[in-house]
């Protein structure tokens, strides 16, 4: 059973409240849009190994990373 989009977007709000009042928070979601829009690292795991890692918005702005991880 998932959250409801307005309850995923409320929690995703909430953790970039905390990230900005300079709390680090380690985030594992399958949304990747989501968490790399608010990270500052992130990991890629593929069946438990880091295949990626680098600062998110590179990630995010990666074709190779949209085309396999963010459905673009």
């Amino acid at each position: 059973m998932g959250l409801s989009p307005l309850y995923v977007n409320e929690i995703f709000d909430i953790i970039e409240e905390i990230h900005k009042s300079g709390t680090t928070v380690l985030l594992v979601e399958q949304n990747a849009k989501k968490a790399l829009g608010i990270a500052d690292r992130a990991y890629v795991l593929e069946t438990g190994n880091i295949v990626l890692d680098g600062d998110a918005k590179k990630l995010m702005n990666d074709d190779s990373v949209k085309k396999a991880y963010l459905g673009e």
